[in-house]
């Protein structure tokens, strides 16, 4: 593979997690237009985005099995484009039912992105502080499309309707598929999914083993506070001081932006942090549990009243879980065969999803009992600062510690980039 191919892929990837935003992002921003045509309440709100949490927590172990057996070059495509057909079929929904159906679309396809994504960069880069960087890149980079979304969505909406907002970002995301699949085709993967059968360990062998519960673990901790942030910030702006939608663009563009800079200094760490002589997997530990204590006083919050202050608190609290969530998805890379990698973030992601669809279901059904948000931002600060506690006490020893052992593992079922 040429450097000037990687390079136009990785400026692929991450334009596909600007495109992955942008879609799961329009209706939260929307929520206010579309709760005046459509009659929503809270309560239906929460429903809509529990179901995407749930169609893609169920989506998830076979999404991991699907990267880890099809090439790279093919399995983007099927991401990015299946996820636009369903982001596109928002807008010609009119019932609930069909928003309904649009929203679980969504969620299952959008299910293979954070999979295919990893398991790109676990073929492409064997180095862990070169995945790492791209993790962190991906992240920080992908959230332009959190930056720009609340800029551009409210007024394609005010132009041209929330329904052609819609259709809009579905097309986006087709003609991203075809450049993808035009570009990758350079690209000589020399790709192993179909591989001995000892390089392709059983689903029993992957849900035996204890690393796999470790990551689900830290997943199901810290998704389910994500979840929360990304789908009720806008809204959390929009009920506290009475925003618009038109309003909201720049709060949480904000927002987002140290979203950006928390993915890219999380990607950094290792690298800087290891020229003072520590190892990849003691900068993880280390920087997950600065970002729970970060996040830890978002309570507070809830006292706040100055609209700049809670932009700026929301802001290094996203950020800081951005911190947390690249060095996590390293550690996936750094612990488990490539073979692995698919199979173990969809389990991870799975039992994330899972947690993040209560989150978000409960918090709709507490808006509409009038209790507010106080319950949510406490369990927030709780949750992110016992996931890495939680990582601490399951993770096996030798993947603490980054063995010999363990580093021959990864790299001899890992699928040559060359």
């Amino acid at each position: 593979m040429s450097q000037s191919v990687r390079t136009a892929l990785i400026l692929l990837l991450v334009t596909a997690g600007i495109l992955n935003q942008a879609d799961r992002q329009i209706i939260a921003l929307l929520k206010p237009m579309m709760e005046l045509d459509l009659g929503w309440s809270d309560a239906t709100y929460g429903t809509l985005v529990a179901a995407f949490q749930l169609a893609a927590a169920l989506a998830f172990p076979l999404a991991g099995w699907f990267v880890d057996r099809v090439e790279p070059r093919w399995a983007n495509a099927a991401a990015v484009g299946s996820w636009s057909i369903a982001a596109a079929a928002h807008g010609i929904a009119s019932s609930f039912g069909q928003f309904l159906t649009a929203r679980i679309g969504l969620g299952a396809t959008e299910a293979l992105g954070t999979p295919i994504t990893i398991k790109t960069l676990a073929v492409m880069f064997e180095d862990a502080k070169a995945r790492s960087f791209y993790l962190g890149l991906m992240g920080g980079v992908g959230a332009i499309g959190a930056i720009a979304v609340p800029f551009i969505v409210p007024n394609l909406a005010v132009t041209l309707g929330w329904r052609w907002t819609f259709a809009v970002a579905g097309a986006a995301g087709l003609v991203w598929a075809i450049a993808w699949l035009v570009v990758a085709r350079s690209a000589s993967w020399h790709w192993q999914g179909a591989g001995p059968v000892e390089e392709r360990p059983s689903w029993g062998g992957i849900l035996k083993d204890r690393r796999t519960w470790s990551i689900s673990g830290a997943k199901v901790l810290s998704d389910q506070a994500w979840w929360f942030l990304l789908f009720w910030t806008p809204d959390f702006f929009h009920r506290t001081f009475h925003l618009s939608v038109i309003q909201l663009a720049a709060p949480v563009a904000c927002v987002y932006l140290m979203s950006s800079l928390g993915a890219l200094l999380g990607g950094l760490a290792p690298r800087f942090l290891g020229r003072f002589g520590w190892s990849v997997p003691t900068v993880r530990r280390r920087v997950m549990l600065a970002a729970g204590l970060v996040i830890a006083p978002v309570p507070l919050l809830f006292y706040v009243h100055d609209l700049w202050a809670a932009v700026a608190w929301l802001g290094l609290v996203i950020g800081a879980h951005q911190v947390f969530s690249v060095n996590l998805f390293g550690v996936i890379t750094d612990v488990m065969p490539a073979s692995r990698v698919g199979r173990v973030t969809g389990v991870g992601a799975f039992w994330g999803n899972l947690a993040g669809m209560a989150i978000v279901q409960t918090t709709g059904w507490l808006l509409s009992a009038g209790i507010g948000y106080f319950p949510m931002l406490v369990f927030t600060g709780v949750a992110y600062f016992a996931a890495p506690f939680w990582l601490r006490l399951t993770l096996p020893e030798h993947a603490q510690s980054g063995s010999p052992r363990l580093d021959q593992e990864r790299i001899a079922c890992l699928p040559s980039a060359e």
